[in-house]
């Protein structure tokens, strides 16, 4: 399992990703799950990953070889991001295609973001079906992988008015929050800020496993979300409640 989250505001995205590929009992395989696709000077992609290694590098790889080669479609050549999930989700399916039957294993989904000269920055996710969904005023955020543990931090702060320092501090608080929460999310963790308009993909960090800010961070999330909770008003038994139960009797 792995975790990604890529989020839109109006300063430009914020990407991140873990790099867990599997956890064994003498060790520990990792992989990075983002891609960047910056060779014109007028759009900027980045590609995140969840799902099968094998079926989600292959289909990368496929996206690199169509730039190089400069086929009929590529991410150099779509002219909106509603295009380019278009087109990787078509290279998706050709790879998963391939295999038969085809089963929950094989499947990957995928975060695409990025910009395209003339139109405004977002971000896409592709489901193994090839069909996807784009981020919106109402859904600044997308994630894939094991995303329940770090959603509540970004269901609070993240709007599209976030600023894009806030933005990476919140997607950074979302991994550490997952990462103390299962075993199946781990460093190195790769972020990536793309600066809307400006058509550059800069502030890249990869922090290993043993990154004193990653850690210092959960430490102080989580001390500071205890001291908030031991803050929180008195239970005052019955007296304030809308409803008065007994469970013991039955009694309402």
């Amino acid at each position: 399992m792995t975790y990604c989250i890529a989020i839109s505001v109006n300063q430009g995205i914020v990407f991140c990703s873990d790099s867990r590929d599997s956890l064994q009992t003498d060790k520990t395989i990792t992989q990075s799950k983002m891609f960047r696709f910056d060779q014109a000077a007028d759009r900027q992609f980045v590609i995140l990953t969840a799902g099968n290694l094998s079926t989600a590098q292959a289909s990368i790889n496929q996206l690199y070889s169509d730039i190089e080669q400069n086929a009929e479609i590529n991410l150099n050549k779509v002219n909106t991001i509603a295009e380019a999930a278009e087109y990787v989700g078509n290279v998706y399916r050709n790879q998963l295609d391939q295999f038969e039957p085809i089963t929950p294993e094989l499947e990957s989904t995928f975060l695409l973001g990025g910009q395209i000269q003339g139109s405004h920055h977002r971000v896409v996710k592709i489901y193994p079906a090839g069909n996807n969904i784009t981020s919106s005023k109402d859904t600044p955020f997308l994630q894939i992988g094991e995303t329940k543990y770090g959603t509540p931090i970004l269901d609070r702060i993240i709007s599209r008015g976030t600023t894009l320092d806030t933005a990476t501090l919140c997607a950074l608080v979302s991994m550490s929050s997952t990462m103390n929460s299962t075993e199946s999310v781990g460093a190195p963790i790769e972020l990536l800020l793309y600066q809307a308009e400006s058509f550059r993909l800069e502030n890249y960090h990869c922090f290993d496993h043993d990154s004193q800010f990653l850690q210092n961070l959960g430490r102080e999330w989580a001390d500071k979300l205890l001291n908030a909770f031991n803050q929180m008003p008195p239970l005052a038994w019955a007296s304030s409640w809308d409803k008065i139960s007994d469970s013991s009797s039955g009694i309402y």
